[in-house]
């Protein structure tokens, strides 16, 4: 993230706290300390703008001041308003949801029952030495979700424990089910939770539900010492529900990555394949993608093809068995405006990576390819929402809309609740479903937005979709939780370019 930022730099800009917008939705970087955050841009600007003046004009007539009326439900609202002003009409929301708290009340509870099922979830252990991992929160909210920046938890490392891991996934949330899962460092001591401490906390949550709330992958590290010995412990002693792999090797070191692997190596791979094919457990989740924008020169000896999709294919046909569940779309970019994605959409209709993913099924004739949207809505929906409706036409044209899995990566990213409040509302600009062929996404609670943020998960994980979630466990801890007012600030912390 860059080196901790002198006194001279530091003089230049404002406390975030004082100076920063405080909005249900970013409108401008926030720097932790660890790099010079960018000037607001003038869309941003012109979101936070409008943001306040209906802040100022709803709240005044509901008596509410402009704190107060951010927090509301319709202060949600609002902001996807502003967006929708500067970026245009891309999320569906109407001018009585921002007005009228009845408006407001009256969609969150006719999407409450709504099936989500989640499946990207981490967390880490509660002895997990590497603070390097709180990046992604600190990024997260000066990007994506500024709430975090005033949650009581803080940007640090509790933020990931499993305490607040059930808080803002099942309590913040509307999830119903979610599949938890790690990532396989180098370095053993990085792992978030080992294979036995995975499958520990998803019988822990399920025994606290009375119901089965949390699956969980296992961990595969090709070329690792002893991989295979533990996928056949794995099979014998662990039975998770499906499994995960990082082609790259190490995701968050690609620069010194050490155990680089394709999925179609038949030596390496193939007896894997055939264990699991035996073993029943047969869908492989596989992170490919998130790659920094100068990927082609700052991963020496060409390893960042290892996060690309060309080994697929091959592994598809061949192994038909086998479910492969690409993680993030594929989508190329991480850490950075998805501007430039954009613009190459705009000018020639692909995306690096995504595009690549989406054309398998007709390009190679097969049916067991599948997207998980993690980080890659994450990224796009509050900064680019055009893109990220492109990135989705992309997807459900080329692999089908029961082929994409909703995933959020929390809670990395904070409470899911955020993304799945953006899903329900977004839709694919009608001049871009004329030229590219994308059908529309439909209503949040439609067949094509259901069947991506629950369906298809509990379909293919043969998970009940349950109407009784309020009365299991969790249900029953989640109304008490509601019952106490539990609210959010909007305060974010840190620095900020002062406005001109």
């Amino acid at each position: 993230m860059g080196s901790f930022l002198s006194d001279r730099e530091i003089a230049e800009l404002a406390p975030a706290e004082r100076a920063a917008f405080r909005s249900p939705v970013p409108t401008q970087m926030v720097s932790n300390g660890e790099f010079n955050p960018l000037p607001q841009l003038p869309a941003q600007r012109q979101v936070e703008t409008r943001i306040g003046e209906i802040a100022e004009s709803n709240g005044r007539r509901l008596g509410l001041d402009r704190r107060g009326f951010l927090r509301s439900g319709c202060g949600m609202a609002a902001a996807f308003l502003a967006m929708n002003e500067v970026f245009g009409p891309l999320f569906e929301v109407g001018r009585a949801e921002a007005a009228e708290p009845e408006a407001a009340a009256a969609r969150s509870d006719a999407l409450r029952n709504q099936y989500v099922f989640d499946d990207q979830l981490h967390f880490v252990r509660d002895d997990y030495p590497f603070e390097g991992i709180t990046g992604l929160a600190k990024y997260a909210a000066e990007h994506w979700n500024p709430s975090m920046q005033s949650d009581p938890v803080g940007l640090g490392l509790g933020r990931y424990k499993f305490d607040n891991f059930l808080k803002e996934v099942y309590l913040d949330s509307d999830t119903r089910v979610g599949l938890l899962s790690g990532a396989p460092f180098d370095d053993p001591k990085n792992w978030f939770l080992t294979n036995d401490q995975i499958k520990r906390a998803a019988l822990t949550v399920n025994a606290i539900a009375g119901t089965r709330r949390l699956l969980f992958h296992s961990l595969f590290t090709p070329k690792q010492p002893g991989w295979m010995e533990e996928v056949d412990r794995v099979i014998a002693e662990v039975r998770p529900t499906s499994w995960k792999g990082y082609t790259i090797g190490d995701p968050l070191s690609p620069q010194t990555t050490r155990y680089p692997w394709r999925l179609d190596d038949e030596a390496l791979m193939y007896p894997f394949y055939e264990k699991l094919v035996r073993s029943g457990i047969t869908t492989v989740c596989i992170h490919k993608g998130l790659l920094p924008k100068d990927y082609e020169t700052s991963i020496p000896g060409g390893a960042w093809r290892y996060a690309g999709v060309e080994d697929l294919p091959k592994a598809a046909r061949d192994w038909p068995q086998i479910s492969f569940v690409i993680y993030h779309a594929a989508l190329r970019a991480f850490l950075e405006d998805p501007a430039d994605e954009l613009a190459r959409f705009e000018r020639d209709g692909t995306i690096r990576w995504v595009s690549d993913l989406a054309a398998i099924p007709q390009r190679h004739g097969v049916g067991n390819v599948y997207a998980d949207l993690g980080t890659c809505f994450a990224v796009s929906a509050v900064t680019s929402p055009r893109f990220c409706a492109a990135m989705l036409g992309t997807l459900v044209k080329g692999l089908g809309a029961d082929h994409v899995f909703w995933g959020t990566d929390s809670v990395w990213y904070g409470s899911p609740q955020w993304q799945i409040e953006a899903f329900r509302r977004l839709e694919i600009p009608e001049d871009m479903q004329r030229k590219h062929g994308f059908a529309p996404l439909g209503p949040a609670d439609g067949p094509v937005k259901s069947a991506i943020l629950g369906g298809n998960g509990a379909r293919h994980y043969k998970v009940e979709q349950r109407t009784d979630w309020d009365r299991d466990g969790v249900g029953r801890i989640k109304t008490a939780y509601l019952g106490d007012g539990q609210d959010r600030s909007l305060a974010a912390y840190g620095y900020v370019v002062p406005r001109g």
